[in-house]
């Protein structure tokens, strides 16, 4: 798969697709013993652990396909909308000072790979996980590539489908997504640990008439 038959998280008819929110708040996932959660994007506020009440469900939904011996394991949920423009940002820069040459367009577009635009991110709007497997011991199951791994990093081994990825973490990457899909969730292909619900990209996957989970400016209250 290659970024051509992608639809990258910063392709402009993301923002052409209307937004109807319906108000679902927040749920700090650390009231759920069900669900698995690490501490790598912990932030003081706990934002990472958050995520729209009706995800939860389905995430719990998804756990339930997976073998009995695998859990998931929540790595990050809700993201401020500072925090993403800083990460994006950032990664903008990366990628401008290593190809001068790009226009400003390509550097937004290929930015888009890692990170999505703030005015689209699905973690703004608390619709989007970021997750992995452990067994029944508490570790992660090999997916290939550590979660957040760029593209530049993994040499491309972050996209979902990777060719280059060996038999066990692709059958891992396989699992999740058959638990996941079953819940409702889409992926966006460049990260095999990233999954929606509700937002705009999820709505342009699956042809649904409007995003229902608008941004979030949840100061930690």
């Amino acid at each position: 798969m290659t970024d051509e038959s992608i639809v990258l998280m910063s392709d402009r008819r993301l923002l052409a697709i209307p937004v109807m929110e319906c108000g679902e708040p927040l749920f700090d996932l650390r009231r759920v013993p069900e669900l698995a959660l690490d501490g790598r994007q912990a932030d003081d506020a706990g934002a990472y652990a958050r995520l729209r009440i009706g995800l939860v469900d389905r995430l719990l939904s998804a756990q339930e396909h997976l073998p009995g011996e695998h859990r998931l394991l929540i790595v990050e949920g809700y993201r401020p909308l500072t925090l993403q423009r800083h990460y994006f940002d950032r990664y903008a820069a990366e990628l401008r000072d290593a190809n001068p040459s790009w226009p400003e367009e390509r550097v937004h577009v290929q930015a888009g790979r890692s990170l999505a635009p703030p005015e689209v991110a699905p973690h703004v709007c608390g619709a989007a996980v970021d997750l992995t497997l452990i067994d029944a011991d508490g570790a992660e199951l090999d997916m290939g590539t550590p979660v957040n791994a760029g593209p530049e990093e993994s040499g491309g081994a972050c996209y979902t489908h990777h060719p280059a990825v060996s038999s066990r973490p692709r059958a891992n990457r396989r699992l999740l997504a058959r638990a996941m899909s079953a819940a409702g969730f889409i992926n966006y292909p460049t990260e095999w640990w990233h999954w929606s619900y509700g937002d705009r990209y999820w709505a342009l996957t699956t042809g649904a008439p409007a995003s229902i989970y608008g941004p979030l400016d949840w100061n930690g209250s």
